[in-house]
Order: structure tokens, then sequence, then C-alpha cells
């Protein structure tokens, strides 16, 4: 009897790495389901510009302000280590328990709603020329056309004060429907992206969550119908302020 093709299966399938027999059994099922293959397609392109962005950098030598002074005695690099193991231990400790009042099903909703929001975000920040699909010029039409395409009322979130301003937006595909991004850029051009996308109501969960995703900070959090991540590069204690904005404007 075949098991069942999960999900698992089809991120192992998009990034290479099941065996043989698995690997024919997941082409089988995709070839009846075209909308799943579809999705394959799109993770593989979104991982393909995501190492197009960030291969560069592991081949960049440590920093020296990581490394150990070059008289520090031979426990200094053991007690480094050792420290890094706690904090590591600690965060996964830290997130396997905050989670634990979500069923199964809502956790795997919730947790991927950064690291999709960091992806997207990661594969349009980087656009010169197209950045957006529909500029701010046209925020109405924008706001009006996204809030349709995901089947209820959106709003475009105002970051001038913060010194961010609208640059557009557009629309994504998602793991389970469409998806709405805006971006934003300051004096400095540095861009913030928003990641709106539909939730079942059983997911909804108010808390502000803040997570790392390749260097990117993502702050978000879901409510009865959506699922928000702010994603920038702008430093944890910032991007906490501007996700404090546009989530007062949502809650507003």
């Amino acid at each position: 009897m075949t098991t069942p093709i999960s999900e698992d299966d089809l991120h192992a399938y998009a990034d290479g790495q099941l065996d043989a027999a698995r690997l024919t059994q997941v082409e089988s099922w995709l070839a009846t389901h075209p909308e799943r293959r579809a999705q394959v397609e799109e993770w593989r392109a979104q991982s393909a510009a995501l190492h197009r962005a960030f291969d560069q950098v592991l081949g960049e030598p440590l920093p020296a302000r990581l490394l150990p002074p070059a008289n520090a005695p031979r426990w200094f690099d053991l007690r480094k280590l050792a420290a890094v193991a706690w904090i590591a231990l600690g965060v996964v400790l830290g997130f396997a328990l905050r989670d634990q009042t979500l069923p199964r099903a809502d956790k795997a909703a919730v947790a991927s709603l950064p690291r999709q929001a960091a992806i997207a975000h990661a594969v349009f920040v980087p656009e010169v020329r197209h950045p957006v699909e529909v500029g701010a010029e046209q925020e109405a039409h924008l706001v009006a056309w996204l809030s349709k395409r995901l089947g209820a009322p959106l709003k475009a979130p105002q970051l001038d004060q913060a010194g961010y301003r609208l640059v557009g937006g557009r629309l994504l595909a998602g793991e389970n429907g469409e998806v709405a991004q805006f971006m934003y850029e300051s004096a400095e051009k540095k861009r913030l992206t928003l990641y709106v996308r539909r939730e079942a109501p059983k997911a909804a969960d108010t808390a502000f969550r803040y997570a790392s995703e390749n260097g990117l900070d993502v702050f978000y959090w879901t409510d009865a119908r959506f699922g928000y991540a702010l994603s920038g590069s702008t430093g944890r204690e910032a991007m906490l302020d501007l996700g404090e904005r546009v989530y007062k404007q949502f809650a507003g």
C-alpha cells in the first residue's frame, strides 16, 4: 500500500531530497494534481531566487568580531560554544512550548507564514525596474484589486511617519490561495514588504510573533480572516515598532 503524499514529500521533491522509489510515487501523484505541481514549481523558483540572492554570502570569511582573540586560552572557544548551545536550546524549547495550545495543522499554518513572507521578500525586493505590479500612484485601484482577489477588504497601511513610503503592491500565489504583498521604501532605499494571506478561522492567533528568516526580521500575526507578516532588514527593535504600527492600523 502506497503511503499518501504529504506536504513534507512535496517540499522534499522540490528540494531534490527524495529517494528513487518515493520520487517515482510523487511524480505519478503530481501528474494527476496539476495545481500542486504548479505550486512545487513555484517553490523551486523561489528557492533559486534565494540562492541567487544569498549564496555569495556563504563564501565570505567569518567577521573578525566573531573570532576569539589570538591570545585567548583554549577554554575560550569551548565556553563560547557552550553558550551558543544553551541559547539554541532555549530558542528551540521556546518555540516548541509557545505553540502547544495550537492544533497540529494550525501550528504548521502559522509557522509557514514568516517563511513564505521572507521568500517573497527576497524575490522581489532586489528588483529595480519591476518591484511591484501596481504602483502607489494607483493605491485605490491596488487596494480594491487585492481586496477582490483575497475576498475581504484590505488596506495599505501608512508608514510615512516611520520614514517608509508605499511603493505599491502585487498579487502572489500562496500555499492555500492568493496572497497580497505591499512594498515600502525609505529615503535610504531600504525596503519593507507586508505579506497578507487568507487564514482559516480556526488558525486565528493574534499573538504578535518574531522570526528571523535568512537574516530577515519578520513580525507576524493572524486574525479571523488574514495572516500578516512584515519583513525587512532594519533590526529587531525597529521592525517591532514598524510591525506595531501596521498591526494597529489593521486592528483599528
